[in-house]
């Protein structure tokens, strides 16, 4: 009787155990399960973005109402044909962040291709002359402008992400640095001369020495370049300040930059209209939708030289805030960044990190006259359709890497 009470408490105790070891077995699965599961999605980055987009809307309107309703009759002109725009780009920007970005790679060269391919447009009938300059072609049947570009700057960031990919270490060497210099050279001397787009090249060039940067742990051959540089630009300037009025106008514009003052009816004009416009604003600003600048006054003020009329109607308080935003926005792609994936990934948002940083100090820079005036949008905030349409894409393309780090629990 004692050993049937035994045997039955046993199978009890291993029916037991073996429920426990069942229910340990699905817990761990279950955990597993919830860690592959979760993903990081950046709702910071997506709120920044969201924020530029509202605000330079808002400021599109403050700026261009008074030029829009003597041109066209309708003061929301632009901000309409921008709202479209940036429509077409958030829709863009969420079926991009939904697709995984390796599905991206077999087009790199295809879209290096492409991106020449549509410079060449520029020349054909579809160009599209504003300016004296031909940087807009536009799609018939459509009645789209789109600038080639701004296509040509997503194209270089994802070909050159595929091509650190493929060389591997082989980026460290001086070989391998040279390459990766040369092969976005072709795009950068067709956007300066075929159309006439200097301020888009510099940006091109930019982004792939920063990608290289990144790629290469050898900082050395980057100094080097960069004092060279400095010294170049430095006697580039020297001498042309001691030439005569120049008949070139690159030339002009440095010496305009320079002393505005000189030539303040003509290529000084935009620069000291925006000076006076930042001068005016003092720390608080007018108040929004006051500024006299825009008046016509200040050409292109909902265009490279909005960041002025941010000054006057918002005050230093308001450049200020804008510049944090942008830092805010660069710093949440740097987390991205360091945290993603792959190489591919995080080269793909380094290559982000280049264009918007480089080209809102380049605009920021140029309104301020700390550099020379070349044509230049703000990102984000600017007028532009085509600009905004793509920077939406390569934020996609952010958050695509972004949603692919994977959270584990400790």
């Amino acid at each position: 009787m004692a050993t049937t009470v035994r045997r039955t408490r046993d199978v009890q105790s291993n029916r037991m155990s073996g429920r426990a070891r069942g229910g340990d077995h699905r817990l761990t699965r279950g955990r597993r399960k919830r860690e592959q599961s979760e993903y990081f999605f950046d709702y910071s980055l997506l709120f920044i973005v969201l924020f530029l987009l509202g605000f330079g809307m808002i400021m599109i309107y403050s700026a261009s109402s008074y030029a829009a309703f003597q041109s066209y009759g309708d003061a929301a002109y632009y901000l309409k044909k921008q709202a479209l725009a940036v429509t077409l780009g958030l829709i863009a920007m969420m079926v991009v962040a939904n697709i995984p970005y390796h599905f991206w790679e077999r087009f790199a060269t295809l879209g290096y291709g492409v991106s020449v391919a549509l410079i060449f447009l520029v020349l054909t009938p579809l160009g599209i002359e504003s300016h004296g300059a031909r940087r807009w072609f536009r799609i018939p049947g459509v009645g789209m402008q789109i600038q080639p570009a701004e296509v040509a700057k997503l194209a270089m960031i994802l070909f050159l992400a595929v091509m650190v990919c493929k060389m591997g270490k082989g980026v460290r060497t001086i070989k391998g640095f040279v390459l990766m210099m040369v092969m976005p050279l072709p795009v950068v001397v067709l956007i300066w001369k075929v159309t006439d787009n200097l301020s888009s090249a510099i940006i091109v060039l930019s982004i792939a020495l920063l990608m290289v940067f990144v790629a290469s742990p050898d900082y050395k051959k980057f100094v080097a370049m960069g004092a060279v540089a400095i010294l170049f630009v430095s006697l580039l300037v020297v001498y042309v300040s001691r030439l005569d009025p120049s008949t070139n106008f690159r030339f002009r514009r440095i010496q305009v930059w320079l002393n505005p003052e000189s030539d303040s009816q003509d290529k000084g004009f935009q620069t000291l209209q925006g000076l006076y416009a930042i001068g005016s604003g003092g720390v608080l600003g007018k108040g929004l939708g006051r500024s006299m600048q825009k008046l016509s006054f200040l050409p292109e003020a909902q265009n490279d030289m909005i960041f002025s009329i941010i000054c006057e109607e918002l005050g230093l308080f308001g450049a200020i805030a804008i510049i944090l935003m942008f830092i805010l926005l660069i710093w949440r792609m740097m987390i991205i960044a360091n945290n993603a994936s792959d190489l591919f990934g995080a080269m793909l948002v380094v290559g982000v990190i280049g264009h918007v940083a480089v080209q809102a100090i380049l605009n920021i820079a140029v309104v301020t006259n700390s550099i020379p005036n070349t044509g230049i949008s703000l990102p984000f905030i600017s007028y532009g359709g085509t600009s905004v349409v793509f920077l939406l894409i390569e934020i996609g393309l952010v958050l695509s890497v972004a949603r692919r780090i994977q959270l584990k629990e400790l």
